[in-house]
């Protein structure tokens, strides 16, 4: 798809999701768009990109009052949210969960797409969903924007609800366009999505285990492509700063509210931050769901990077 641009071609409406709400949103020259299908990095390189623009200013408001999520339909009032950002003078940085083919592209925009592999992804998911109050069900699944099917209720916490729901999460989708990702949205399909457009100047691929390899590289990597030039002190900082038991820290000022999402809070949401938990979880016969939806949603070059990170392929940017 080299020289093609990206269009709009789905409208994403569901519990979680209202893809329409970016209509409020007005472009300026050097925004910042985080963009991960979930549990893939995504608090993680907000509050890497807040260490990074406002270099650990103490007067600075915490990530999640100064990096909205857009295009969460249970967030906040959507006037709110464009008031918030009209009033922010610093580089803004926000977050989606839209595939490419939902979000709007904008070539004065960056975007950092982050990724993780499909198996760590889904135990980060287990940990995430079970965890949901009845609060945030009742708002996930009420409101007069509410579209489509409920939500279902978070699993029980047991090995044989986890592996029913990985078989569901491997071989449907939530929309009709997907075949993974159900009771959420894709997974697979939002990496392929802009894997497509890789050659484009700004888009920048950060894989999950690379920023756990080496986190000043990444961050590095990161602060570049934004066009923020940090001093070796001030990488140093950034990189104390996202480290996961920081992140944990700087969100403990907003543990009422986060419990009102969450059983145990702020914990629960920061959980452990590692990989590898799925295997002696996950059966050989489990496994072949994900081998059966690899080959189904994702290219070889793509595939391949979300299971091993490192540089992407020709075309894409590392």
């Amino acid at each position: 798809m080299t020289g093609a641009l990206p269009k709009l071609t789905r409208e994403y409406r569901n519990h979680h999701l209202d893809s329409r709400r970016w209509r409020i949103f007005e472009p300026r020259e050097g925004d910042v768009v985080v963009t991960t299908s979930y549990k893939s990095g995504t608090t993680w390189m907000q509050q890497i990109l807040h260490s990074v623009i406002f270099r650990g200013d103490p007067s600075a408001l915490p990530v999640g009052l100064v990096s909205p999520w857009i295009d969460a339909r249970f967030h906040a009032p959507l006037e709110e949210i464009a008031q918030g950002l009209a009033a922010q003078g610093h580089r803004r940085f926000v977050k989606s969960h839209l595939p490419l083919d939902g979000l709007p592209w904008y070539p004065e925009v960056r975007y950092v797409v982050v990724a993780r592999d499909a198996r760590d992804v889904f135990m980060s998911l287990w940990n995430h969903y079970r965890n949901y109050t009845d609060e945030i069900m009742g708002r996930l699944n009420g409101g007069d924007d509410f579209a489509g099917e409920h939500f279902p209720a978070p699993p029980p916490e047991d090995t044989d609800a986890l592996r029913r729901l990985w078989r569901q999460w491997m071989t449907r989708g939530w929309f009709p366009w997907e075949s993974e990702g159900w009771p959420f949205w894709s997974n697979l399909h939002h990496t392929q999505s802009y894997w497509d457009y890789g050659h484009l100047e700004n888009l920048l691929f950060v894989h999950y285990s690379d920023l756990l390899a080496d986190p000043a590289g990444q961050i590095g990597r990161v602060a570049d492509f934004v066009g923020e030039s940090l001093s070796a002190g001030e990488l140093a900082a950034a990189v104390e700063a996202s480290s996961i038991d920081a992140m944990r820290e700087s969100m403990r000022p907003m543990n009422d509210l986060m419990r009102q999402a969450f059983r145990g809070g702020v914990d629960a949401f920061v959980y452990k931050g590692t990989n590898g938990r799925w295997r002696g979880v996950l059966t050989d016969e489990d496994l072949s769901l994900y081998d059966e939806a690899r080959a189904r949603v994702l290219g070889p070059d793509c595939a391949a990077w979300l299971e091993r990170g490192g540089s992407p392929t020709a075309g894409v940017r590392a």
